[in-house]
């Protein structure tokens, strides 16, 4: 029995060692973004963002619909896209039309007559999405995964401010053309041009922590950096990679003013003082959320938020936050 224990105890004392030191999914090391990217997201079905009156009545409205329902089905047929939903109403024998809705966890039956405007064109009523597309920035790719992440939140639809629940999407090539600066009071934002056909990655998620997927294009020729921890962030001097011109990827100089550890996303408050930045920019601009935050030669974090009375202070999110979000 004593020879059995002492086994034991050295089969354990083994296994202990044995045990990798550095137990994250992610690289220790990976390839810091900063290059701005088109990004394109398609719903997992399509999205009710208004409401107009066919021949002087709101007739979805009326009949039960609201700002925010998801249509997942057409007469018991599934659909993804507005020419899915399009092509089963003009298809329809029938007139009156059964749209199933999600709306929050629940699902729910409306049925709407087919009605034709004065041209006998058919109107729904309702304004409709089944995608949102617009800039962002490339925040890190993992090498050895060819895992990314970018813009360090989510996306948000426009009309019903909630989470852009998506089936899928792409980041592309993108290139700045110019800047609207910030004001206090009023954030700017970059303006780009697209170039849909050559696709970086395709996207999977949307989450609060940014946007992931998987990288298809060739890695980019930059130096990989080491992920800082949390506790290695601190106060004082850093930068930020991003592109304000064209496609030139550049470092600017912030200074990290507050760390916050109990924050979701808000875990770095930071202040720009390159006044080569702040000349063009004015302060953090939309289009610059993603943004890496390196300091002491480590990638630390993202620009996610700008602060709109204050528009040279923002925030960052810590990039261990994405990378394990990336991982998920």
């Amino acid at each position: 029995m004593k020879l059995k224990n002492k086994l034991l105890i050295i089969i354990w004392t083994f296994l202990v060692f044995i045990v990798p030191i550095n137990s994250y999914a992610y690289s220790e090391y990976i390839i810091p973004g900063g290059e701005n990217v088109g990004i394109e997201v398609n719903s997992d079905g399509v999205l009710v963002v208004g409401f107009y009156k066919v021949n002087d009545e709101f007739i979805a409205k009326d009949k039960g619909f609201m700002v925010g329902d998801k249509i997942i089905k057409v007469n018991d047929k599934d659909i993804t896209t507005i020419d899915d939903m399009v092509a089963l109403i003009n298809d329809s024998k029938t007139n009156d039309i059964v749209y199933t809705i999600k709306r929050g966890n629940k699902e729910k039956n409306i049925t709407l007559p087919k009605t034709s405007d004065k041209s006998g064109v058919y109107k729904t009523g309702m304004y409709v999405k089944d995608s949102i597309i617009g800039i962002g920035t490339l925040t890190f790719i993992d090498p050895a995964t060819k895992k990314f992440g970018a813009l360090g939140h989510e996306i948000l639809e426009k009309t019903t401010t909630s989470k852009f629940e998506i089936k899928d999407g792409k980041i592309f090539k993108s290139e700045v053309t110019g800047v609207e600066r910030s004001e206090n009071g009023s954030a700017g934002e970059k303006n780009a041009n697209y170039n849909k056909e050559e696709i970086y990655g395709n996207i999977s998620e949307n989450t609060s922590s940014g946007i992931f997927g998987n990288y298809t294009y060739d890695l980019p020729n930059t130096d990989k950096l080491k992920v800082a921890t949390r506790d290695e962030v601190k106060t004082g001097e850093a930068t930020i990679r991003t592109v304000v011109s064209n496609n030139e990827v550049k470092e600017y100089k912030i200074n990290i003013l507050k760390i916050d550890d109990k924050s979701t996303i808000k875990n770095i408050l930071f202040e720009i003082t390159d006044e080569e930045l702040l000349q063009k920019t004015g302060g953090v601009i939309q289009g610059m959320s993603g943004s890496p935050i390196i300091q002491n030669n480590k990638i630390v974090g993202a620009v996610t938020h700008v602060i709109v009375n204050d528009t040279k202070r923002g925030y960052g999110i810590f990039i261990t936050t994405m990378l394990n979000e990336a991982e998920n």
